[in-house]
């Protein structure tokens, strides 16, 4: 694997166990796509660092279990702003 690649996946973990940030939050940190930053954290990097990927994995599953509260929290500003 190309260093630049390696480094890529490790600051994206780093970042998403620092913030407790999404993949979205972080492909638009890092200027990559989203499936570049779930693939960099849920594969390649269990290959490189499987402690820090099983450290990633508890912050996105965190994140996945309140996603249905973000989107409702979002639809409310939408429609608030309507009024």
């Amino acid at each position: 694997m190309h260093d630049y690649i390696e480094e890529r996946i490790f600051q994206s973990a780093a970042y998403i166990i620092e913030n407790g940030a999404t993949v979205r939050d972080t492909a638009r940190v890092f200027k990559i796509s989203k499936s570049t930053v779930h693939k960099d954290v849920s594969e390649r990097l269990l290959l490189l660092n499987p402690g820090m990927a099983a450290q990633v994995r508890r912050v996105l599953d965190v994140n996945k279990a309140e996603r249905h509260i973000r989107g409702g929290q979002a639809t409310y500003r939408k429609y608030k702003c309507r009024d």
